[in-house]
């Protein structure tokens, strides 16, 4: 789904998406974009920061309350700090205006081939922890099909590449991963900050919460996940 006030942003960006086979709706505007959303499944959310009535922030809050949708923020705010914000409300990723129509349509084609990624070796780990009785015991389940993440039985509410970075450290359980290495692996083929691996780290251990310390830093080198 493609969301922005401006027609000829909508445009370009819908004849960008359907020359690579995806479909697109849209809408112009924040409360449009929620209407749509309660009918018509989405995959992917390309959406204006700047727009009247509800901005695409509070958007990002709304959809982040009912759905598990990655959400990429298309905006003319160019600031570190407007970057930063749009990250930690629940983005995944985030582009400046003028962009480059080529980048956007290579970072959404990006996401989709993580997700095929990540679910082929998902359920390769998950048959190893199955064999050995780990997925009974941890408190942290990720659904691989739907990209949802349950802890102690009660749904997180994580943004795509939450979970991706999620369900990367706790595949390699209680080894110690570099920011260089999850972000080659959850970004891969998209171009973003170092920082934007440990603005992800925060947020989600905001979610997992105080009880559960699953993810350790290990200074000077990385992140590692235990639940030791």
């Amino acid at each position: 789904m493609v969301v922005d006030d401006d027609p000829d942003i909508i445009k370009l960006i819908t004849q960008s998406l359907k020359y690579e086979q995806f479909e697109v709706v849209t809408a112009c505007s924040g409360k449009e974009a929620l209407a749509i959303l309660i009918a018509t499944p989405v995959d992917f959310v390309v959406l204006d920061i700047m727009m009247p009535e509800m901005d695409g922030l509070e958007v990002c809050r709304n959809i982040h309350t009912d759905y598990n949708i990655p959400i990429l923020f298309l905006s003319a705010r160019d600031r570190d700090i407007d970057k930063i914000i749009g990250l930690e409300i629940g983005a995944d990723d985030y582009m400046t205006k003028p962009f480059s129509i080529q980048e956007l349509t290579s970072r959404i084609k990006a996401h989709f081939r993580k997700v095929d990624r990540l679910y082929e070796e998902w359920n390769e780990c998950r048959k190893d922890a199955d064999s050995n009785g780990l997925a009974a015991m941890s408190p942290l389940v990720l659904n691989e099909q739907t990209f949802e993440a349950f802890l102690n039985r009660q749904k997180l509410d994580l943004s795509t590449k939450e979970f991706l970075i999620l369900a990367f450290l706790k595949k390699h359980f209680n080894m110690v991963l570099t920011r260089e290495q999850i972000y080659e692996n959850v970004w891969r083929d998209e171009y973003d900050e170092l920082n934007t691996v440990t603005v992800h780290i925060k947020n989600i251990r905001k979610k997992l919460g105080p009880e559960y310390d699953l993810i350790k830093t290990i200074w000077g080198v990385g992140y590692k996940y235990t639940e030791g």
